[in-house]
């Protein structure tokens, strides 16, 4: 079982990825936490195909376990959502001890993050992800949230999981949908700081979901590997740790104009660094050729390439709410090339004409 460790001194843990370790989670995290009780947080697209296994293997490792089934997609990600799982928290009796596990995709592993960071001040807390965007971004870093009607993840902390499971043969159950979700981030590791993750991908791209699959453990590995070593580095996202919000300005305005009811997130992260690399590139501060490399990888993977019919002042507006402000100063990422990528300060006039 390969395992990545995230070094954050005395709040180090692991980021084990293994195929089948949904069916026997059980005993590894009783290594990892003990005895206690174990608020599992899952969706109803996940609940039918992983909740009976997961729930089964915790208690034959002596677990008190309880659960929660919540709607899937973005809306879940509310205040009306951490609030009733509160309620079910109360219901349930978990105490410091105890610990929440947040069962689903990035939406799941934000909500429950946010309940365990603020129950009773911190509870324990553990991430099994079971889509592509959650195993190689959202479950590793602690960073939990939920959204506001004004944007995206503007409710939040920086909160640490003690572990995180990954099990690639969960993302065979996954829709296109949510296949292309993930691929925005996957290939956004590429773009700012692995070329060869790049060259993989591109290898790929002809043999498609097929050929992607026959190299997930790399491509999850060289993900999290390249996340865990940015975290060790600026866990409350001042500097370094900006990067990985590469395309991710354009990403954010677009899904909230469109009230988290239009393109998934790692779509619209594909899409904001196709709209900022080809901006950068006409503005001379990236290597030419690089947005039509780009742009060739994101064709060929099915991502999104056009941005929706929104009024460029709403967009433009849902960036200067964006949390990655400093003031007015708007901070974007940008790529020097594939491979290489670095922070601009800029403000929203930057973007006039995108549309």
């Amino acid at each position: 079982m390969p395992t990545i460790t995230v070094p954050l001194g005395a709040r180090t843990y692991p980021v084990h990825i293994e195929r089948g370790l949904v069916s026997h989670l059980g005993p590894t995290l009783r290594e990892a936490l003990g005895e206690c009780a174990v608020m599992i947080v899952t969706d109803d697209n996940v609940a039918p195909l992983y909740l009976k296994q997961v729930q089964d293997s915790l208690e034959e490792a002596g677990f008190r376990t309880g659960s929660v089934v919540l709607p899937h997609g973005e809306q879940t990600k509310c205040l009306d959502s951490l609030i009733s799982l509160y309620n079910d928290l109360c219901a349930m009796g978990v105490t410091r001890k105890d610990a929440v596990l947040a069962l689903g995709g990035g939406v799941i592993g934000d909500l429950a993050g946010l309940a365990a960071a603020t129950y009773l001040r911190g509870v324990r807390f553990v991430q099994v992800p079971t889509t592509l965007l959650a195993q190689v971004d959202s479950s590793v870093g602690g960073k939990v949230a939920v959204d506001l009607p004004q944007g995206k993840n503007l409710v939040g902390a920086f909160y640490q999981p003690e572990a995180v499971f990954c099990d690639p043969e969960t993302l065979n159950t996954l829709t296109d949908e949510y296949w292309r979700d993930g691929l925005g981030e996957v290939i956004k590791y590429g773009c700012i700081g692995d070329e060869t993750l790049f060259a993989l991908l591109e290898r790929c791209a002809p043999g498609g979901r097929e050929a992607l699959m026959a190299e997930i453990d790399v491509i999850l590995t060289r993900c999290v590997q390249a996340k865990a070593d940015v975290v060790a580095q600026d866990e409350r996202d001042t500097g370094l740790r900006m990067t990985l919000n590469f395309g991710h300005t354009v990403a954010h305005a677009v899904e909230t104009c469109q009230h988290y009811e239009g393109l998934r997130h790692g779509e619209a992260v594909g899409l904001g660094m196709h709209v900022i690399t080809r901006l950068t590139e006409r503005k001379g501060m990236t290597e030419p050729g690089t947005a039509d490399r780009l742009d060739a990888l994101l064709s060929g993977l099915g991502m999104p390439m056009t941005l929706p019919d929104i009024p460029e002042e709403q967009l433009l507006a849902a960036m200067g709410h964006d949390k990655k402000n400093a003031g007015k100063t708007l901070r974007i990422i940008a790529l020097e090339r594939i491979g290489k990528c670095f922070i601009h300060q800029t403000d929203t006039g930057f973007f006039q004409g995108i549309t």
